[in-house]
């Protein structure tokens, strides 16, 4: 196994065997710019350029598990960066499934792509990138089954909970200087359940205008 793994199996933060098993496949240094491969393992976030980050390995384990992508489902993934948790997702969902990645940053969208190809993702339609304003979600391939969003926000989008399928899930950091990771789930087209988890910090959502 893995060493980054098992560290994040022994922290408590990695428990769902499907999510395990794209954390093995899924390497890290294959989405960090090349002078930071020697880190890669490293349980911190790291820069990739345009003042962006790879997340932490904690924290994506953590909004994952939130999510709890399932074989088949259709998600989003807003501020896809460098491509990791889009390749995380792209492994978890299958040959059926399809994760949609959406960038702001053209340059950090050919990046994360180029990453993507690595497992072959792309050739095979798993995963499809996008520049664009991730706050407007993705509307005509909506619905999805979840929506993870990688920047923070101080409200949560409309678009992303109208773009949610009844029973989907919406992972996002709600907050200003510093950030609760939000598990939002669709109850009805007007009820959501909602749960906050506080300490974490992000990079900001940017809405165009």
């Amino acid at each position: 196994m893995d060493d980054l793994v098992q560290h994040l199996i022994e922290r408590g933060v990695l428990k769902t065997e499907r999510i395990i098993k794209a954390f093995n496949k899924i390497k890290r240094e294959d989405f960090v710019l090349p002078e930071m491969v020697v880190e890669a393992k490293g349980d911190y976030p790291l820069p990739i350029g345009f003042g962006q980050t790879i997340s932490q390995p904690y924290t994506v384990a953590f909004m994952l598990e939130l999510l709890a992508p399932e074989k088949d489902f259709k998600i989003l993934d807003i501020g896809s960066g460098s491509g990791y948790t889009t390749a995380l997702l792209a492994e978890i969902v299958g040959e059926k499934g399809k994760v949609f990645g959406i960038e702001r940053i053209d340059e950090l969208k050919k990046f994360g792509e180029e990453n993507v190809k690595k497992y072959n993702f792309v050739e095979r339609k798993r995963a499809v990138f996008i520049t664009g304003d991730g706050a407007k979600g993705l509307p005509r391939e909506a619905p999805f089954q979840g929506i993870h969003v990688a920047a923070a926000a101080l409200d949560v989008p409309q678009a992303l909970l109208d773009q949610l399928v009844l029973g989907g899930r919406l992972v996002i950091p709600l907050g200003l200087r510093t950030q609760e990771i939000t598990l939002i789930e669709k109850i009805t087209s007007k009820r959501f359940k909602e749960k906050r988890f506080p300490g974490f910090a992000f990079v900001p959502l940017i809405t165009e205008k």
